[in-house]
């Protein structure tokens, strides 16, 4: 069952460069399509400023787009209100990037998980106690640190209270964005096992944001590569791994630290990409380059790539956007 499902979904921004001046278009989310479905895990990877966060905020509503809709279990989200907007709301919950930032410094860890429950109206005060005891138990914390504050815990602490308040409401959807990036990495292991955990308990669908494949790679079932707002190659987990399409996908996964032992062969993957100096930055959102947006940096560029523009269609059971398929 599809839970949720995006289509030709874009998102511009108006950006002013100088005082007087013609306002421009920023292209933070290009036309992009992809759908997940019930318990199951599907991951939005690429490059720091390609449109991933952007995405986030748009299937929570908390940006409108500038075309295109999200579909939850077949309504569109974007023509819900009252009753049926607060369901959704209840939903589709997200964890944040920074838990430091995403939780009120003057409310205490008890009043910061009770909130959503006393929201939706889903417990008795009386038992309120009781129920956020019982969802700190589910992410590994004791009821001793209910009347703490954010700043006198850890940052795995801190982030194990976002999952807990994500989890209060029983959601089916979690937007996990990129949770595991302001972590140690001994604290990202075990965040990322107990999100295992909760996914297999609870049945959830995780929408995964993060620029990290080796946790991509361990973590989802679906992948979408996106590059400057559009998702350049859609496909299964294990085969994306085996074998990349996409030239930008090539890229990533060689520029991916991987440790091999002995005499151990190499995988199709591990074939080492290099750029050149002027090929190392993005170009700009504002200023996408004509034909395939990454033919200026593509070691595999040929006559039209500067052209024209590449369609997403199926190649070897999967969708690549790339003029060599």
């Amino acid at each position: 069952m599809t839970l949720l499902k995006v289509n030709s979904l874009k998102k511009y921004f108006s950006v002013q460069k100088g005082f007087m001046t013609n306002p421009l278009t920023l292209k933070a989310v290009d036309g992009i399509d992809f759908s997940l479905d019930d318990d199951k895990i599907f991951a939005l990877v690429g490059e720091s400023g390609c449109g991933k966060s952007t995405v986030a905020r748009l299937i929570l509503r908390l940006i409108h787009p500038t075309s295109g809709e999200i579909l939850f279990r077949g309504q569109n989200i974007f023509d819900l209100n009252g009753d049926s907007l607060k369901a959704f709301r209840k939903s589709v919950q997200i964890i944040f990037q920074d838990p430091f930032a995403s939780l009120n410094p003057r409310r205490n860890i008890y009043d910061t998980i009770s909130e959503p429950l006393k929201i939706h109206r889903i417990i008795e005060k009386q038992n309120m106690k009781n129920k956020v005891v019982e969802l700190l138990s589910e992410v590994g914390l004791g009821p001793d640190i209910m009347n703490r504050y954010p700043h006198e815990l850890s940052g795995g602490q801190r982030q194990r209270i976002c999952i807990a308040r994500a989890l209060a409401v029983s959601p089916k959807v979690i937007v996990a964005d990129e949770p595991l990036s302001a972590l140690d990495v001994s604290i990202q292991a075990q965040i990322l096992n107990l999100l295992q955990e909760l996914k297999k308990e609870y049945k959830l669908s995780f929408l995964f944001i993060s620029h990290d494949l080796k946790v991509v790679h361990y973590f989802s079932d679906d992948i979408g590569v996106m590059y400057l707002g559009k998702i350049v190659e859609y496909a299964k987990t294990d085969d994306l791994f085996v074998k990349p399409l996409h030239p930008y996908t090539e890229l990533l996964l060689s520029s991916a630290p991987k440790i091999r032992l002995g005499n151990e062969k190499t995988s199709l993957h591990a074939k080492r990409y290099t750029l050149s100096a002027d090929k190392l930055e993005v170009p700009s959102p504002i200023n996408i380059p004509p034909g395939c947006p990454f033919h200026p940096r593509c070691p595999k560029k040929f006559e039209p790539c500067d052209k024209v523009v590449p369609e997403l269609k199926e190649t070897n059971g999967r969708l690549v956007t790339c003029h060599l398929y």
